[in-house]
């Protein structure tokens, strides 16, 4: 997943914690408009929340999170 891709996800997740509390779920269509101008990210998102880690529609935005912050460590 790309940098940028990754500091969206975990930007918009502290977003929906923040508002919404701990306990939030989201989808992978969270982190895009309502509209299909990023196709290729929305692809690139897609495979790894589905794909790569096989996750259900909808998550935890602490488990994203988590598994976000994984891929970041050296």
């Amino acid at each position: 997943m790309n940098p940028e891709l990754q500091s969206r996800i975990m930007r918009i997740c502290d977003d929906k914690i923040a508002k919404k509390g701990e306990n939030v779920g989201l989808s992978f269509y969270a982190f895009f408009a309502n509209k299909n101008d990023e196709p290729e990210m929305l692809m690139q998102a897609a495979e790894w929340w589905i794909k790569t880690h096989q996750l259900d529609h909808f998550e935890k935005a602490l488990k994203i999170k988590r598994l976000v912050s994984a891929e970041l460590r050296p």
